[in-house]
């Protein structure tokens, strides 16, 4: 039997729009349960002292031109470079937080990385915060207000610790059981573990 994946997604990790664009495709195809779990990755690298890209032109650079590889292997069409850092990336997850235990988490995560890497709007500040929760079907001041209290935050924070207990570090990243699997070319990898706990 299939274990289920967990998704470590982080609004704000640039490598993560690949997944979360072709993860609802790439799981039903697999016949693999995943579930999606918002988390701050920015807190972990910070921790960790990994600034990856920040005052690294030619690093920074090569991660957009990989990006823009990538997503033509994926038939994935994007306005690039998109805005980056973000500067609300804890907020727009705590509103994925609220979507993803209410169950269009999902929904709102896609639109508002479609929002970011289409038309270059940042996730987490108007006008995007609520036009992504409008496209998953939401009231946006009935989810703001959920997501600016205190519990959410403190829930962001409990999920960042459970993230990190695991052994995540980065965004993507996929854990099935102890097993995790970091970066957006890892998700097939783990779709395969989840279905067989091991490789062939």
């Amino acid at each position: 039997m299939a274990q289920p994946v967990d998704f470590w997604v982080s609004i704000g990790s640039t490598y993560s729009w690949l997944s979360v664009m072709r993860l609802p495709d790439t799981a039903r195809a697999a016949r693999a349960e995943v579930r999606w779990r918002p988390f701050d990755v920015r807190r972990i690298m910070l921790m960790q002292k990994n600034i990856p890209f920040r005052d690294k032109p030619v690093k920074a650079a090569y991660m957009w031109r990989d990006i823009e590889r990538r997503a033509q292997r994926y038939g994935l069409s994007a306005r690039l470079p998109a805005p980056y850092p973000l500067a609300e990336l804890t907020f727009a997850n705590q509103v994925a937080l609220v979507g993803c235990a209410e169950g269009w988490g999902q929904d709102y995560i896609r639109d508002a990385y479609r929002l970011w890497f289409g038309e270059g709007q940042e996730p987490g500040q108007e006008p995007a915060l609520s036009q992504a929760i409008i496209g998953a079907g939401q009231d946006p001041a009935r989810v703001l207000d959920m997501a600016r209290s205190p519990e959410t935050a403190a829930r962001l924070e409990a999920e960042t610790d459970r993230a990190m207990a695991l052994g995540v570090f980065g965004a993507p990243s996929f854990v099935v059981g102890s097993e995790v699997f970091w970066g957006d070319d890892r998700l097939e990898d783990a779709l395969d573990w989840a279905q067989r706990g091991r490789f062939d």
